[in-house]
């Protein structure tokens, strides 16, 4: 922004100090520091709307380009998907023309129906259920969660070694 060096703000303090007084210029300057901050708090603000408004300019530019490349996608597909529907409606038509050529006795007979077994809901299990525990008493009572082997077991209550 400006370019202020040290020499420049010795000058700029000693003329307050001697046009404002030693009395009034911590106070003067307690003032400008606050109106600076605000300044500066200011223009982060309108940079960053201005920011803001860019990236959404940017994101509807590539909201649009996207939305075209859908709508290319989607109309290649669904032409790809008429042709190949006309091309099976085609190929139906000359397979509902050929048992008709073939006569009746080489047509091929209907599939059985085959009857699904009937629901059986599943038997419950008495021990399973009494021997469940629910996690909040096993963690108040301390019951372990996980299995662990006999050496990670001493290895968890050996008291610590001192040395």
């Amino acid at each position: 922004m400006f370019d202020f060096g040290f020499d420049k703000l010795a000058l700029i303090g000693a003329v307050a100090l001697v046009v404002i007084g030693p009395e009034k210029l911590p106070r003067v300057a307690r003032t400008v520091g606050h109106f600076v901050g605000k300044a500066q708090r200011y223009v982060a603000e309108v940079k960053a709307e201005v920011n803001r408004s860019i990236e959404l300019d940017e994101l509807k530019k590539m909201k649009t380009e996207f939305e075209t490349a859908a709508r290319g996608v989607e109309q290649g597909i669904s032409d790809e998907l008429r042709r190949h529907e006309t091309d099976l409606n085609a190929a139906w038509s000359g397979l509902d023309d050929a048992p008709a050529a073939l006569g009746a006795a080489e047509s091929p007979a209907p599939l059985a129906a085959v009857a699904a077994p009937a629901y059986k809901p599943p038997r419950k299990n008495w021990r399973l259920k009494r021997g469940a525990l629910p996690q909040w008493y096993r963690q108040r009572h301390g019951v372990p969660g996980k299995v662990q082997s006999g050496a990670a077991r001493v290895a968890r209550f050996k008291p610590p070694r001192q040395g």
